[in-house]
């Protein structure tokens, strides 16, 4: 920009010392030229399509990888949900284990025959009828058996249904 400016200065001063004056003068003051003699470079014409052409290619390319970042998350999304639905299908399986006829036979056993009875039946069962007790009975069923058995039903009953992770005996 500088060197243009030089350049015209010193080619306004060959030209005389009016010229050099108007070529002081800030660009907004010089004389601008009509709309009509202002025209874009021949070379300008000639590129211009290629250039819209990579620029849609650009885009479209952008425009792909966003798509595929929307896919992805969609399928992250899918099977989330697909995870949540296998969890509640386990905790209403869970809980539909243990039968209401069953719950109301095991709250007017003794709480040491309760606790023997359920310390030889399946994890699930067990955890799914203590769950259905009321709190009373089932605290005085679990102080009757045996204390890893019970940590155990514990925490299946407090998972839900879920299966504890480093859990085996699940």
């Amino acid at each position: 920009m500088r060197h243009a400016r030089f350049l015209s200065a010193l080619l306004l001063g060959l030209a005389g010392p009016a010229a050099a004056q108007d070529a002081a003068k800030p660009p907004a003051e010089a004389a601008k030229p009509p709309a009509e003699a202002v025209k874009p470079p021949a070379y300008c014409a000639g590129i211009a399509d290629a250039a819209a052409d990579a620029r849609f290619a650009w885009q479209k390319e952008t425009l792909a990888d966003l798509e595929k970042q929307v896919e992805e998350r969609i399928r992250r999304l899918e099977a989330k949900r697909a995870e949540y639905e296998e969890w509640l299908a386990r905790r209403n399986a869970f809980l539909a284990k243990a039968d209401e006829a069953v719950v109301a036979i095991y709250t007017k056993m003794r709480p040491d025959a309760a606790a023997l009875q359920l310390a030889n039946m399946p994890d699930e069962s067990a955890a799914a009828l203590l769950t259905k007790l009321s709190a009373r009975a089932a605290s005085t069923i679990l102080s009757e058996m045996e204390a890893s058995r019970a940590a155990h039903l514990a925490r299946l009953m407090t998972a839900g249904g879920r299966k504890p992770k480093g859990d085996e005996k699940s």
